[in-house]
């Protein structure tokens, strides 16, 4: 699924890969695990626009398969065909659900974003302008072509332009056009030579696409979710409140209590940051408000730990329906 020009890989594109996976064609009578989980990560990889794959996210679905074995003896291990096809299939699907509760969020750099700005001549000129005025900080009408370069790191991946260290075809792309050196252009020629290099950046795109996972963290309530699912830690989460939070109001606590708890401990409990965004602080104004106006003092622990179950329950059902997208750098 796509929102806002990224795009959410949360496993359901996995799911419709056949099953059991049918291994590539082989004289050998046996597959070992490394042959059967670089195919199986081919597979994945394929239908994931040619994603590679996180490796905690593939260690943590190779647990799901190698049970108690560690990496290096599974790899070694060998399976005939059908079992390993059958471990493949599932080491698909461990990955899945992995996506499903911890979704990556990335861009997919295919030139089409270039295009529409090379496309449009009012949108390129503004953004040749704007890119020329920042380079141009001596402020006298004139930059070098070196700062070409500069300027596609100005641009960047929200506006289409994958960095260097993705895409090294960069550099022969600026050698083609002579956007290097101190030679001076004015902002007409500027314009000119950096409507040369992003063609060819779209082109190759077009070909390859480059993708770039966001460091964007997507809060859906699947950890929530096995939290309330689990009842000895959520005990503890409650035992941790109470102990933290008793000396404030003896016995009695309050709703707003329980909230200054959650805001304090969001990370851990499976919650967005309360200050991340003013959609969020809504999510917390309107569990809170939905919460009985009569449980705000609770007079008994047994009340207090259903409350506590209940307030947790209605954003697991917030986040379900509506996730939040966190930039975890902030």
């Amino acid at each position: 699924m796509s929102a806002g020009g990224l795009t959410v890989v949360d496993g359901t594109q996995l799911r419709s890969l056949s099953h059991p996976l049918a291994l590539p064609i082989s004289d050998g009578s046996t597959v070992t695990g490394a042959q059967l989980l670089d195919f199986a990560e081919n597979e994945a990889s394929s239908s994931l626009f040619g994603l590679s794959l996180p490796q905690n996210l593939k260690s943590t679905a190779l647990k799901h398969i190698a049970g108690s074995e560690n990496d290096v003896t599974f790899r070694i291990k060998d399976f005939d065909r059908d079992h390993a096809s059958r471990l493949a299939s599932d080491y698909i699907t461990a990955i899945a659900d992995e996506l499903k509760d911890d979704p990556l969020v990335v861009s997919v750099l295919d030139g089409n974003t270039l295009k529409l700005f090379l496309e449009d001549e009012d949108d390129f000129a503004m953004l040749a302008e704007n890119l020329f005025t920042d380079l141009d900080t001596e402020d006298k009408g004139k930059v070098c072509k070196g700062e070409i370069s500069n300027a596609l790191g100005h641009m960047g991946v929200e506006l289409g332009v994958p960095p260097f260290s993705e895409f090294p075809q960069l550099n022969d792309i600026l050698k083609k056009h002579g956007a290097e050196g101190e030679e001076e252009l004015g902002q007409a020629q500027f314009a000119e030579l950096l409507q040369q290099v992003l063609q060819d950046i779209a082109d190759a795109l077009a070909e390859k696409h480059i993708i770039i996972i966001q460091n964007i963290k997507i809060i859906n309530g699947s950890k929530l979710r096995m939290l309330l699912a689990d009842e000895l830690q959520l005990n503890g989460v409650i035992e941790k409140m109470l102990k933290e939070k008793k000396n404030l109001e003896g016995d009695r606590m309050s709703t707003a209590i329980i909230r200054g708890f959650l805001e304090k401990n969001w990370k851990d409990i499976g919650l967005p940051p309360s200050e991340a965004n003013e959609a969020v602080v809504l999510l917390y104004d309107a569990v809170f408000a939905d919460t009985d106006n009569s449980k705000n003092v609770v007079e008994t622990e047994d009340e207090f730990r259903e409350h506590v179950k209940d307030i947790l329950e209605k954003f697991a059902e917030q986040l379900d329906a509506n996730p939040v997208y966190h930039d975890f750098e902030n």
